[in-house]
């Protein structure tokens, strides 16, 4: 089984219409939404949710009320300012906790004296199991505030891949993350093959620098697709350059086109409408399969 996965050092390079595009030229393919702290994918494949499942992860502090005598240890001891002071109350300070700010480190549990303080799990978000007109698709949605993303992206890939090999469907299209961090990290992890959208500015070309040294730590096969890149031809032939260098190949060039957005507005992929650049598209997908 092929696993693709499209990522970006940085955001806004339009990996997720190229996503978009390659689910709707594949064969059969199961896609997975692995930004899951900002999904958009859905906005243009409409899923229709099948399965919907609560994710839990981590700790977070939560003060029994009638066993907490109003000490304020927690308070001296949190690091993160996540306790908050009430006020008196039956004679005593009373203290909470605030679930945004809590780290779930446990340091207050581990001095309060009266031991009133649960590091109870966390509900972090939600992940689905949805049908779409290329396929199924599992995507994700991260609480407000909420952490372990990272736990979450592995959490989609591996029903992604499930889905895949019960299905008996060849590829799975991630639309990974932007940056390096964690969520990247979980992205690409064991992955086939990595597309890196980027575009010709300065700042894609220091970040796409960033994210092929992530892949080839990791030994993953890398190609480097610039959208937008008539905007600035000189900048685009010299990211080409740096990205051969660094290892990895050129998947092709992308026009830019203001039929991308009106594609999107209409929830398609760019290569279901006659937007001229959607050739291009084509040609980074033949190119990623040649």
């Amino acid at each position: 089984m092929r696993e693709l996965v499209v990522i970006s050092g940085k955001g806004g390079t339009g990996k997720t219409s190229v996503t978009a595009s390659f689910a709707v030229l594949a064969d059969r393919p199961v896609i997975a939404d692995c930004d899951v702290d900002a999904a958009d994918l859905h906005l243009v494949l409409s899923p229709r949710v099948k399965e919907r499942h609560e994710f839990w992860s981590g700790r977070e502090a939560v003060i029994r009320q009638e066993d907490c005598n109003g000490c304020g240890i927690c308070l001296s001891e949190c690091r993160f300012d996540a306790v908050i002071k009430d006020g008196a109350a039956a004679g005593h300070e009373q203290f909470s906790i605030d679930p945004v700010s809590c780290e779930g480190c446990g340091v207050c549990a581990r001095f309060c004296p009266q031991e009133a303080i649960d590091m109870r799990e966390r509900l972090c978000g939600e992940w689905m199991i949805s049908e779409t007109r290329c396929g199924p698709m599992v995507h994700a949605r991260l609480g407000v505030a909420a952490e372990n993303s990272g736990k979450l992206v592995t959490t989609v890939r591996q029903e992604a891949r499930r889905i895949a090999e019960e299905q008996n469907r060849s590829i799975v299209i991630v639309d990974g993350p932007p940056g390096i961090g964690c969520p990247v990290i979980a992205s690409l992890t064991g992955a086939t093959q990595v597309l890196v959208v980027t575009e010709p500015t300065v700042s894609g070309e220091h970040d796409l620098e960033r994210v092929l040294s992530l892949t080839r730590h990791f030994k993953i096969p890398a190609a480097v697709c610039v959208n937008k890149w008539d905007l600035n031809p000189e900048m685009t032939q010299l990211i080409e350059g740096k990205a051969r260098v660094a290892g990895a190949s050129v998947a092709g060039r992308i026009r830019y086109d203001s039929a991308v957005t009106r594609a999107q507005m209409m929830e398609r992929a760019i290569v279901e409408t006659p937007a001229h650049c959607a050739e291009d598209f084509r040609r980074v997908w033949d190119e990623l399969n040649a």
